[in-house]
């Protein structure tokens, strides 16, 4: 059975919006600008993830944003395997995916979701799509979540989490510091919570 896990950047404040400042949010680009010289260090990280996913899940932008700043123009290991990686894209009206190795979730996402869960084994990672990992919390599909938080309080703009039905109890598994100022925290849900 697979295993959804929520990997994401993440501000102080929670905000998820723009971090490369190229989607027009007035805020955006404060990935580079307080991640500085540990994005070395952050990357390292994160392709470890990428070597251990077996698949990612996205929604319809986060695709769009993906393939755009990843296949044509990257180049590497990194690069490498976050192109061959099975891709799982939620939408209900993406016709033509912009990345590779994509299958479109077309159908109802919780139900889509499921059935991934149970037909994948290992680690479902859903990368930069918070509208979807709002959905899957909500509805208890989220195993896990990795964030890595940057040393800044953006103010403003649309945050990792949003209101839910009730509590949402997850116990930490995991945190440390990644160079000298980034902060990667691993929470693991709490069953029957």
């Amino acid at each position: 059975m697979g295993k959804i896990i929520i990997s994401t950047n993440v501000s102080l404040d929670g905000v998820v919006q723009d971090p490369d400042g190229k989607e027009g949010f007035g805020r955006g680009g404060w990935f580079a600008r307080s991640g500085g010289k540990d994005l070395g260090e952050w990357a390292k990280v994160e392709y470890a993830e990428a070597l251990r996913a077996a698949a990612l899940l996205l929604g319809r932008r986060s695709d769009e944003w993906f393939a755009a700043r990843w296949a044509p123009s990257r180049t590497g290991e990194f690069a490498d395997r976050l192109n061959s990686l099975p891709k799982y894209v939620v939408s209900s009206t993406l016709q033509d995916p912009a990345w590779t190795n994509v299958t479109v979730l077309k159908g109802d996402v919780i139900d889509e979701v499921t059935r991934l869960k149970q037909e994948l084994d290992g680690d479902i990672v859903a990368y930069a799509s918070y509208q979807l990992g709002r959905t899957l919390l909500e509805h208890d599909l989220v195993d896990e979540l990795r964030l890595f938080v940057f040393p800044v309080v953006v103010g403003a703009g649309e945050r990792l989490f949003g209101e839910t039905s009730g509590e949402k109890p997850f116990r930490l598994a995991g945190s440390r510091t990644v160079g000298d100022g980034l902060v990667y925290v691993t929470y693991e849900i709490v069953s029957g919570g």
